[in-house]
């Protein structure tokens, strides 16, 4: 599956001249954990996370801690200077187990999707999730079948599907043809996996 196919689109961004204060609410508005930051061009720079705008931000209780002295504030933060950069990112048409395996490597919650620098989608750890979940083994089955049939005879191929993995078993013997379908079958929206392999038919 692809990063386009599971993306929120069009995606909010900031620049790294907005306040801190308008980034803050515009994570809390709209329910999100992070905005991407852009330059004048539009192209990606950075991002701000929840973590980002919480961070030297919310003083003590001195009713815990004692009493500690109050910094004042010279002038408004800017994003520019709370952001996260370098930033991962993705284009939309990167595979999404890519976008997982960047999150739990990283331990990052979302990747900006880009195309030429400039983001055009937001892809979460939550949109992960859903998609791993949206789709049943057997309604999988059934539409690479569906696929498969634009190759050769349904006769032709045994598809069977767990927790996303599809394995064709092949009875023709053109290797092309094997091929095409195993591209078919991995175009299918919440297939992870795809193995395919030549199967000799049963003489009984």
């Amino acid at each position: 599956m692809k990063a386009r196919e599971v993306m929120s689109s069009p995606v909010v961004t900031v620049t790294t001249s907005t306040a801190v204060k308008e980034a803050g609410e515009l994570l809390c508005t709209n329910g999100f954990t992070a905005l991407p930051v852009v330059d004048d061009d539009g192209r990606l720079v950075g991002i701000v996370t929840e973590a980002d705008l919480i961070r030297d931000r919310i003083p003590p209780d001195p009713r815990i801690h004692g009493s500690h002295p109050v910094r004042k504030a010279t002038s408004p933060l800017r994003v520019l200077d709370v952001m996260t950069f370098p930033v991962e990112s993705l284009t939309a048409g990167a595979d999404i187990s890519d976008a997982a395996r960047i999150m739990v490597d990283e331990r990052i919650r979302c990747l900006p999707i880009v195309d030429g620098g400039a983001p055009i989608g937001i892809i979460t750890r939550r949109d992960l999730l859903r998609a791993s979940l949206a789709h049943d083994d057997e309604d999988l089955a059934d539409q690479i079948s569906r696929q498969l049939a634009r190759v050769d005879s349904p006769a032709r191929w045994s598809v069977s599907v767990q927790a996303g993995v599809a394995d064709i078993e092949d009875f023709g013997t053109d290797a092309d043809d094997r091929a095409q379908a195993a591209r078919l079958a991995a175009a299918v929206p919440g297939v992870v996996h795809v193995r395919a392999r030549h199967q000799t038919p049963d003489p009984f």
